[in-house]
């Protein structure tokens, strides 16, 4: 299979940058459904552009390009040894291309592999079928934000603001429309959920997440279950949580239901939490060359060529905008709501910048300046480097340091995505920072605004994790946390939870 590799590489590269019909026409609806002049839908408009420059540039929609998931179908005696070593050849040669970011790391050293291979990654299942002349393959490319929104329940429980889930359908549907509250913002909302009922603690998370691999409008064969699901995306739907968790009408895309056996004494319920940029495509492969014969999810029905209707943020004159490094001052007069342009510099920071910093002495000045929760794509372009997807990551992870480096360096806007706690926002408030809320996933819009790589410090922790020193220009973002101690994120927070409560009476 001379092109077998070609042929990887291929859907590698288109599922990292194209999204698929199905979900396309899903976010379509979403964005004509929510009131452009909310926040929710400034990121939506945010979100439909930046589908346009992905598929536009083939860069990747997400700079998280998540852990590539391959479900495979192969004929009897097909050589999978080959077949693996080929896999891993192609995801090393998409990374080096940039479609995917070295998201492969040492769970002992830290270390990065750098090649998105190592044990565990990439994730491949292979399965026969009775087809001799094809070989089917589904990837799923799904990160590490949503990933760490997935939930598994052992019902019977008591659920917050639900109250008790039993050993029914009533429990699993009190089980899900929790699972859907506790992302919030922070798994990229507008989401899709895949939910498995029973099998056991390992068979449930794989199961729910093969539900991710069934298109966003199809029906469920189960009529109980297909029952389910259209509750499940009508109720989510009420409960104003909105995408980014900014407030609004639109937080679910979808919700896939499966089931399996499961023991006597164990009743899981497992639900794995995918984001708006959800990536999954497919190939039927001929079984003798390796070349694409046709295309998985891609089909004839109608979703638009453009997304976009503008270019995202649409400005109004009212933004705030901020050269760096800061004052106290200008922070200081910033509230909840309100919009900023940043120019100047930036630094990135993650998880390993966070706990060195709680330890050691900044490699650069952060006085006044923005801190970028982001793990960025890079490439190195002539000894330069270049940045080609740079959306951010999920602040809550850091709210153990973020407080204390606020008040240790002189930050003054800490940047992400999904809000962070009260001991940051506490921290903000006494020393005068805010946190600004980019639009999660959108990677390419956002690399557009970065002029410059100006240095680079801690890349020893690996090209996502090091911190880059940035000069960006007109750089976008929603003000969700003030020097005044408001949060947007906690007001969302706790009245979807009462629009929850609402919900806990018996459906089904």
């Amino acid at each position: 299979m001379q092109s077998f590799k070609d042929s990887i590489i291929k859907l590698i590269t288109e599922t990292s940058t194209n999204l698929p019909p199905d979900v396309r026409a899903a976010m379509a609806q979403a964005v004509s459904e929510e009131n452009p002049a909310t926040s929710a839908g400034t990121a939506l408009s945010v979100i439909a552009t930046n589908i346009d420059m992905a598929c536009d540039n083939e860069g990747a929609i997400c700079q998280d390009t998540g852990m590539p998931t391959f479900e495979f179908r192969t004929p009897v005696g097909a050589n999978q040894i080959i077949m693996g070593h080929e896999i891993r050849e192609a995801i090393s040669e998409a990374t080096k291309r940039g479609k995917l970011r070295p998201n492969s790391v040492d769970s002992i050293t830290g270390a990065n592999s750098g090649d998105n291979l190592g044990p565990g990654t990439p994730v491949v299942h292979f399965h026969q079928w009775d087809n001799d002349n094809e070989i089917e393959v589904k990837l799923l490319l799904k990160g590490g934000g949503c990933e760490n929104k997935n939930i598994q329940y052992s019902v019977p429980t008591e659920l917050p603001h639900l109250g008790r889930a039993g050993r029914d359908l009533d429990g699993v549907r009190k089980c899900i429309l929790h699972a859907v509250w506790q992302a919030q913002g922070q798994g990229c909302s507008a989401g899709a959920i895949g939910v498995c009922v029973g099998g056991d603690r390992t068979s449930g998370y794989q199961h729910a997440k093969e539900q991710l691999f069934r298109t966003l409008d199809d029906t469920n064969p189960d009529p109980r279950l297909a029952a389910l699901e259209e509750y499940v995306m009508k109720a989510s739907n009420t409960l104003n949580i909105g995408t980014m968790g900014f407030g609004g009408g639109v937080t679910l895309i979808g919700c896939k239901i499966g089931t399996l056996n499961r023991l006597p004494a164990s009743f899981f319920v497992s639900v794995a939490y995918d984001c708006w940029a959800f990536r999954r495509l497919g190939v039927v492969l001929d079984a003798s060359t390796g070349e694409i014969k046709r295309w998985l999810y891609r089909d004839e029905r109608k979703t638009p060529d453009r997304m976009a209707a503008g270019e995202g943020f649409k400005l109004t004159g009212n933004e705030k905008r901020l050269v760096a490094p800061i004052s106290e001052e200008q922070i200081r007069e910033l509230n909840v709501g309100d919009v900023v342009m940043i120019s100047g510099e930036m630094y990135t920071g993650r998880d390993a910048v966070h706990s060195y910093l709680m330890k050691h002495d900044s490699p650069a000045d952060l006085q006044g300046s923005v801190l970028y929760h982001c793990g960025p794509v890079v490439m190195k372009d002539n000894g330069s480097y270049r940045i080609t997807a740079a959306g951010p990551t999920t602040s809550i992870r850091e709210e153990p340091y973020q407080g204390d480096i606020i008040k240790r360096f002189g930050v003054r806007a800490v940047m992400g995505k999904g809000g962070m706690g009260k001991r940051t926002l506490d921290a903000m408030k006494e020393a005068g920072a805010v946190y600004l809320n980019a639009i999660g996933g959108a990677a390419q819009y956002y690399a557009r605004c970065i002029e410059q790589v100006l240095d680079v410090s801690l890349l020893e922790f690996g090209i996502p994790e090091a911190m880059w020193h940035l000069s960006v220009n007109n750089f976008p973002a929603i003000v969700t946390m003030d020097a005044h101690g408001n949060s947007l994120h906690a007001d969302v927070e706790k009245a979807s939870a009462v629009m929850l409560a609402k919900l806990s009476e018996p459906v089904f």
